[in-house]
């Protein structure tokens, strides 16, 4: 037989592995629905068109696209928003506003694996659609930072850097950018970190190709826009232009929210972060780790257009997405990942053929009444089942000898400190539920 690998970019979970990303989607879920947010799924296969419409022609060389049998171009989703403004716009007219919506699904995209980025990923999406005031805003950015709360993660460990859009293209308009070339400015500011000085000049020049800007000045004006770290400086900034001194009053508004909801010290005013996709109409936002190699965690903003484009109703939105990769680096490294814990709550060691039948009516019970419980399926001696119970992952075993069974009971023994107690038959669920709760207290005389 060949030697048949894993295709580059992809993943195989053990169990082990699994478990931990089990982890992860219960942290996701329960952060969710605390904030009232419900599941949704989409499929995995998708027309072609609906990423080309809304991200345009040229993202077809990130995604993993083909035609089917049926002559249909499809793709693979890179991502769930288009899917989500698909069928929140199918059904809005008739859905209760706010829409609070979250999904955890896989999503591929072709393009070179390296550390942190892979071509399948899991990845979380939440989502607000109908409100269209920075409420909304501050109620995703602050459930992307419980989010990463609930893994043990402090208000030290993460920034989450806002920036704002409909600022930028104020500001553009002040300096004269006519309002078709500011997405490719924007664009340009997007690379300000990491881009090369005559890099950054060429590409200004490009954005601004038949406008009558400088492309230095502009470069400059738009460094001196993104080193902006407080409303104060900004307000200096917008002094005279009426429609950016407006927008400053709904700052205001985003930043005291989450600092009324106790988010104040992870959150940060960046204007570098304008992110790449060109539907963001607004708000937009990163949440980085703060140390070690300054990774990106999460990131979205506010969508405005997005339902009407895909062929829905106007629809203002608001959303982002928190992907497994990073993430799960992280929180290995600040060594926040439970052990492997997918073992059963209870190993049945059945000591003999006339135990068994008195065992595998409790095992069965015991399964109905919620509990994972494994089992011997051959006879073998106590001290090799007891191995095999701790091998398994169980906590706890229960001894079921021909002694135990004339007497009616079972031995309930745990396998951290050897402590042992015998439970009536007929009390042994109430007996167990309280061993998962309290220990062997729970039952020793």
């Amino acid at each position: 037989m060949s030697d048949i690998r894993t295709l580059p970019g992809f993943r195989e979970f053990y169990p082990e592995d699994r478990a931990v990303l089990g982890h992860i989607f219960d942290v996701w879920r329960q952060a969710c629905r605390r904030y009232g947010f419900r599941e949704w799924e989409s499929p995995v296969l998708e027309p072609l068109e609906l990423f080309t419409e809304k991200s345009g022609e040229e993202i077809v060389r990130q995604l993993f696209n083909f035609e089917d049998k049926g002559g249909r171009q499809v793709s693979l989703r890179p991502e769930m928003t288009p899917s989500l403004a698909r069928m929140v716009g199918a059904r809005a007219n008739g859905m209760a506003k706010p829409i609070r919506w979250f999904a955890i699904g896989e999503n591929y995209r072709y393009e070179k694996p390296q550390k942190g980025r892979l071509r399948a990923f899991y990845q979380l999406n939440a989502d607000l659609l109908g409100e269209a005031g920075p409420a909304a805003d501050a109620e995703l950015i602050a459930l992307c930072a419980d989010c990463l709360l609930g893994f043990g993660l402090t208000q030290q460990d993460f920034r989450i850097r806002i920036s704002d859009r409909t600022l930028w293209f104020r500001y553009l308009a002040s300096l004269g950018v006519p309002e078709a070339n500011a997405t490719a400015v924007l664009g340009v500011v997007d690379k300000l970190e990491r881009g090369a000085p005559k890099d950054l000049i060429e590409a200004m020049t490009a954005a601004l190709a038949g406008t009558a800007c400088d492309p230095e000045k502009t470069l400059a004006a738009a460094r001196t826009f993104a080193a902006t770290r407080s409303l104060e400086e900004l307000a200096q900034l917008a002094a005279g232009d009426a429609a950016m001194t407006a927008r400053l009053d709904e700052w205001n508004h985003l930043l005291g929210t989450l600092k009324s909801m106790g988010f104040g010290e992870c959150i940060a005013i960046d204007l570098t972060i304008v992110r790449g996709l060109a539907y963001y109409t607004g708000f937009v936002f990163e949440a980085f780790e703060t140390g070690g190699e300054a990774r990106a965690l999460a990131g979205g903003g506010r969508y405005d257009a997005l339902v009407k484009k895909l062929g829905g109703p106007d629809l203002p939105a608001v959303g982002f997405g928190m992907g497994d990769v990073t993430l799960r680096d992280l929180l290995e490294a600040k060594k926040l990942l439970p052990a492997y814990a997918d073992g059963p709550d209870f190993f049945v060691m059945v000591l003999g053929a006339d135990a068994r039948a008195a065992a595998l009516e409790d095992v069965a019970n015991l399964r109905r009444a919620g509990f994972r419980v494994e089992y011997n399926l051959r006879d073998g001696k106590f001290g090799k089942l007891a191995q095999q119970a701790e091998t398994a992952g169980a906590k706890y075993a229960l001894v079921y000898g021909g002694e135990e069974v004339a007497k009616g009971v079972t031995k309930v023994r745990s396998l951290t400190d050897r402590t042992e107690a015998e439970v009536p038959r007929t009390d042994l669920v109430p007996a167990l539920r309280a061993v998962m709760e309290e220990g062997m207290r729970a039952i020793l005389p």
